[in-house]
């Protein structure tokens, strides 16, 4: 029996001879568009995100920060240790963050191999990635050095007013063994979009009652939700949930002007050896309307208890 959600391009009529360096692809729910799967220049990523009423809550790379992709994943200061002889070893380190040379790191690129649509017996969709982080072009590695492998998976369900969105994410290091960190610039991001930053009326908060980017940067949050108007007198927002079972002591970067960063390589550096992959989970839940306390806490313990 065929599942609710379907997979299709997202198909643009080019002029002949005329090649899209991008790719995407839409996941609808019976019809109706849930998210697209974007291969941008640098990384996948999700753009744009609906809620079920169809309102797009994220932003695509926003003039400010044209790096920040709606929904993605990222890290900078990704140290590789490639050996020289006995215990030795020379740190190449890379910047899979910015889209061009951030202090003084050329920019390297996730690339998307694959992507396949399953259901589970929930019947929500699950789709499998396979991503490839490939550092910069650079001597001897004419197509850049891969550094690393990511099995990424995204289960996707429609939940009342609500689409709910799994993010899965195993890094594996290829080569050799890698540190990421410490760094601000990993490893989970979202960017909502532009008519919800706090100066046009949106509002951001955590499960401590705190508001605002700046009192909520740092650790002690559990979750981070952020809403505000959408367009017609409408509200919508995106509530973000990092698995505790990955974050001992997840750190925050959030900002009024739009974007929630959270991640397990901000605070301290973290050594990813080969063979021993690091994994990565949260949730993001697109909702219709203002969200209570109660109702973001009812989602949060439901994301729990599945684990």
């Amino acid at each position: 029996m065929a599942g609710a959600f379907t997979l299709t391009d997202d198909a643009l009529a080019l002029p002949p001879g005329a090649i899209a360096r991008t790719h995407r692809q839409i996941l609808r729910h019976r019809g109706r568009p849930v998210l697209g799967l974007t291969q941008g220049r640098m990384r996948p990523y999700a753009y744009p995100v609906f809620t079920p009423a169809g309102f797009a809550v994220s932003s695509e790379s926003p003039a400010d920060h044209p790096h920040h992709n709606s929904l993605w994943i990222a890290a900078d200061h990704m140290h590789a240790r490639f050996p020289v002889g006995g215990d030795r070893y020379e740190e190449y380190t890379y910047n899979f963050y910015v889209d061009e040379t951030f202090q003084g790191r050329a920019p390297g690129t996730l690339q998307l191999k694959s992507t396949a649509l399953t259901h589970d017996a929930a019947g929500s969709a699950v789709l499998a990635q396979d991503v490839e982080w490939r550092g910069p072009v650079e001597w001897g590695a004419a197509g850049g050095r891969l550094v690393a492998r990511e099995e990424r998976r995204l289960t996707v369900r429609v939940a009342g007013r609500a689409n709910v969105i799994d993010v899965d994410s195993t890094l594996h290091a290829e080569g050799w063994d890698i540190a990421i960190g410490p760094t601000r610039h990993a490893y989970f991001n979202v960017r909502v979009a532009d008519s919800m930053v706090v100066s046009l009326g949106g509002t951001v908060r955590d499960d401590r009652g705190r508001t605002g980017g700046e009192a909520i940067s740092g650790t002690g949050a559990s979750w981070v939700d952020f809403a505000g108007p959408v367009g017609g007198g409408n509200i919508a927002g995106m509530a973000v949930f990092p698995d505790p079972r990955d974050h001992e002591e997840a750190s925050w970067f959030v900002a009024d002007w739009g974007v929630v960063s959270v991640g397990a390589f901000r605070l301290r550096q973290r050594l990813l050896r080969k063979g021993e992959p690091v994994r990565a989970r949260y949730r993001v839940v697109a909702y219709d309307g203002a969200a209570s306390d109660a109702d973001i806490r009812a989602w949060h313990a439901e994301f729990l208890a599945g684990k």
